[in-house]
């Protein structure tokens, strides 16, 4: 039987896979060409990692070596990674083209010698070579190689009036695959491959997750729940790598009872270890990209919930974080493209690295005897009082609480996400011992953040937000409604940052909210930072 895959590219006999015929069909018609005889194009295949890139271009492999018209190569570049020298890159490249077609030419010493090993006469048919982890290579070897192919597409492009395999090179087709589109970002001078076409690798569609989980539903005979199939598209918008992770942790390792249906509590389970314990090398390596200046402070960015950041893919920054996984862009109703996080457990994962690094300790929440049954008690929870004490909490802690935190370069200030981070670990601090559960959800992937803490059999909803003014406030109240009744709740607690406030602004604003379409109560409690007391003794 088969199983899922999240390591490498799957084997279609041994694993659960989508066929993404259209990719492949798409991929296999450029670099054969229509008609060959006119010759292929030479195209970048790219997406952020682990989106299924050498699985589709190995299957374009499989389906041009079955053309008698043409050769085709397949050779991975990773091995090449930490070579600076040129010339030692293009000598092994050109050894395995040469050992693999059985050449009658000397490995080339120099880049200019590489034009040698695609000539007619050397090469005896027209081909198609394909290059995995290309953008591997440091930028001098990227640059070399890629003028060298762009010279030999101009020069085969002036001999059109010929068929293929009449042209002076008979370097049919080229793919190079990698996470970035040939580095015409980083290279100061301009991409030297301005001849390429680009393939876009996406996620899996919410279908195609369906098709994988069916598969496994009519092979093992065991069920599972649609809920829980829709819940691992949400999570991870059908990123393939995580998809199958999913798959691997729900139908096998931690599938105890494979008589019985995969539900929601096992589901809860699985995501729990997910995002607390298990490694996994994507996440991992989103990690360590986020947490790594320049990237870090721009990521904190991110997390902010009022103004949202352009996406502009020739932007580095944004660039790096995009290929590598950490973030993505969505299109807004105005027509602008806004970053965002890739999918909802990878902005958890992300929020839990960050809010743990600043806030691992919170310190003394209360004294030793302290009573707090106005706010907690074995049965009930008062969200209001529990985020006045926070308040209290903030201001008798704020000296050290916000003394060495990442700080917008602007003005100094540290960034709203550092807020949300210190309110999060204070309640699970707080509710810990208690054995209630604090978890934060990200609806929309671009900021906005929800606490939701279960307790004794209920659960509380808090929407958290940054004050910006009066008609950012009044909307802010309609959506916690709105979230609120996607809860199935009557009630939703708003938690909003300020800077400050008095006491008359507090009367003004900290008024329940009857939202009349849907019910809900919104109670909205201020939250003054106040950190920076200058003066204070």
């Amino acid at each position: 039987m088969r199983k899922f895959s999240s390591y490498g590219p799957v084997d279609k006999d041994l694993h659960y896979y989508v066929p993404r015929k259209e990719l492949v069909a798409s991929a296999w018609q450029q670099l054969r060409g229509e008609p060959p005889s006119k010759g292929g194009h030479y195209i970048t295949v790219w997406a952020p990692r682990q989106r299924g890139k050498t699985w589709v271009m190995r299957e374009v492999l499989w389906t041009l070596q079955k053309d008698p018209y043409l050769d085709v190569l397949k050779l991975n570049l990773e091995h090449l990674k930490m070579t600076d020298d040129v010339d030692v890159v293009i000598n092994d490249i050109a050894k395995r083209i040469i050992e693999s077609l059985a050449l009658d030419i000397a490995p080339p010493e120099h880049l200019n010698q590489f034009y040698d090993v695609f000539k007619r006469g050397v090469l005896q048919r027209p081909l198609v070579l394909i290059m995995d982890e290309f953008d591997a290579l440091t930028p001098d070897a990227i640059n070399g190689i890629a003028s060298v192919f762009r010279n030999i597409y101009i020069q085969r492009q002036d001999q059109a009036d010929r068929p293929s395999e009449a042209r002076d090179y008979l370097l049919h087709g080229v793919a190079l695959i990698g996470v970035r589109s040939v580095l015409g970002i980083e290279n100061q001078r301009g991409s030297p491959f301005n001849v390429q076409r680009s393939l876009h690798i996406p996620n899996l569609t919410a279908d195609e997750v369906n098709q994988m989980y069916h598969w496994y539903i009519r092979e093992s005979g065991q069920e599972v729940a649609q809920d829980v199939i829709d819940r691992v598209y949400y999570e991870t918008q059908g990123q393939p790598g995580l998809v199958s992770w999913f798959g691997e942790l729900l139908t096998e390792t931690y599938n105890e009872s494979p008589d019985r249906p995969i539900t929601m509590p096992q589901f809860e389970r699985v995501y729990s270890l997910a995002l607390n314990v298990l490694p996994n090398n994507n996440i991992l390596n989103v990690i360590s990209k986020a947490r790594q200046e320049p990237y870090r402070s721009l990521v904190l960015q991110f997390f902010q919930t009022g103004k949202k950041t352009n996406f502009r893919y020739d932007e580095p920054h944004l660039n790096h974080l995009y290929m590598n996984g950490v973030i993505d862009w969505e299109l807004a109703e105005n027509g602008e493209y806004y970053v965002k996080f890739p999918c909802p457990f990878v902005q958890k994962r992300l929020f839990n690295y960050f809010a743990f690094d600043l806030y691992s300790d919170v310190g003394r929440l209360y004294k030793p005897f302290e009573d707090l049954s106005d706010t907690i008690t074995e049965r009930t929870l008062n969200v209001k009082n529990l985020l006045r004490r926070y308040q209290a909490y903030l201001h008798q802690n704020r000296r050290w609480l916000w003394h060495d935190v990442p700080r917008r370069k602007t003005d100094l200030r540290p960034f709203e996400a550092v807020y949300h981070f210190n309110l999060y670990m204070y309640l699970y601090r707080f509710l810990e011992r208690r054995k209630a559960q604090v978890v934060p959800e990200f609806p929309t992937g671009n900021g906005k953040i929800d606490l939701l803490i279960r307790y004794a059999g209920r659960l509380y909803g808090i929407e958290v937000k940054s004050f910006v003014d009066d008609y950012e406030y009044k909307l802010a109240l309609q959506q916690a409604a709105r979230y609120g009744r996607q809860l199935n709740l009557p009630e939703i607690t708003l938690a909003v940052f300020v800077e400050d406030i008095d006491e008359a602004n507090r009367a003004r604003y900290e008024v329940p909210h009857h939202d009349p379409q849907t019910g809900v109560v919104v109670i909205p409690v201020f939250i003054a930072i106040n950190e920076n007391p200058v003066n204070e003794e």
